[in-house]
């Protein structure tokens, strides 16, 4: 009688959704085991194919220290595994599950910090400290695909009209970028007054939870070595020249897979379209991941090499059309780490 609807599951709930007990329980052993989460809904995700039902799901998790929030990554994908195999279902944070469909990224929400204050709002704008943060961000975006998008179905992910990012550059809301704004609230202390002119109480001055989401990633990422380079990225933003001038540049108000904005997409670099392209980029830019010590030579040589190992230059061109040899290659990386 209610019948999943492909690919329009987004914030639906049971009876509409089959598996929202699964997120529910998931997220309450999580949460027991530290896990700070914000909250948890179905995704667009969901399809049927021949012969199973597929549902997406997502948690968000608050913000948190870098390390906590690397390590409670790993953690929840492991309960969400445990908990899964013993309901007898299969779960994959796999990038792709199969072509045509929306696949599985992983988000990251970055928030700047200055003496214990949030960074990213100044009189009520977004401020200048976020925009460089957003400026290095974009600088090594490229290189970054090396730690957040490791597996050749990566990159059947990253293609237009399929929720994801193909292109380097920024906006508020707007889901057609790599680096998105999404809605702070900026401005809205007294929006309870607003709506209850009648209301005697003072509204409460809240800090600011305005933060900036990096949407390339997926679940095949070395989460630790991702976060690592989102803050090198972030350092480099702050020591670059004219990093105020490159977010201007890079800004995008409007939807750049749209035909319309054509001639705005051309002016923009691509993301890399295959792990090698990956590997390249971040030859080309492993100075500034070395910079620190925090990526050693011989760290960035093994993901170098492991990146070039997949042979997949020309991946996506070889495999158009051929819809058997790219379910073989999902389900290759069906169970991606």
């Amino acid at each position: 009688m209610y019948k999943a609807r492909d690919q329009g599951a987004y914030h639906e709930e049971e009876p509409f959704v089959k598996f929202a007990y699964i997120r529910r329980k998931a997220m309450q052993l999580i949460a027991q085991c530290g896990g700070n989460i914000k909250y948890g809904h179905s995704e667009v995700g969901g399809f049927y194919d021949e012969e199973k039902y597929y549902e997406q799901q997502e948690i968000e998790f608050l913000p948190i220290s870098a390390e906590d929030a690397a390590d409670q990554l790993v953690v929840a994908k492991w309960i969400l595994r445990c908990l899964c195999h013993n309901e007898g279902l299969e779960i994959s944070f796999a990038p792709k599950i199969t072509v045509g469909k929306a696949g599985s990224g992983m988000h990251i929400h970055m928030m700047l910090e200055k003496d214990g204050r949030n960074a990213m709002v100044e009189n009520n704008k977004l401020s200048n400290n976020a925009k460089t943060l957003i400026a290095g961000i974009l600088s090594l975006a490229d290189a970054l695909t090396a730690f957040g998008n490791t597996i050749p179905t990566s990159y059947l992910r990253l293609v237009p009209h399929q929720e994801a990012p193909t292109n380097i550059c920024w906006g508020d809301r707007n889901r057609s970028v790599l680096v998105r704004v999404p809605l702070g609230w900026i401005g809205a202390d007294d929006i309870i007054k607003h709506a209850n002119p009648n209301c005697k109480e003072q509204s409460t001055k809240r800090d600011s939870k305005q933060t900036v989401e990096i949407r390339s990633g997926d679940g095949s990422a070395d989460i630790h070595r991702y976060i690592a380079g989102l803050i090198v990225a972030g350092i480099h933003g702050f020591e670059m020249e004219k990093t105020l001038e490159l977010a201007e540049k890079l800004y995008v108000d409007v939807n750049i897979f749209k035909e319309e904005h054509k001639d705005k997409l051309e002016q923009l670099e691509g993301l890399p379209i295959s792990c090698y392209e990956s590997a390249l980029s971040l030859e080309s830019k492993r100075q500034y991941f070395e910079k620190y010590d925090i990526f050693p030579k011989g760290m960035i040589d093994s993901i170098v090499e492991k990146l070039k190992s997949y042979n997949d230059k020309n991946l996506s061109e070889e495999l158009y059309g051929k819809h058997e040899e790219i379910a073989k290659l999902v389900n290759k990386y069906l169970h991606c780490k």
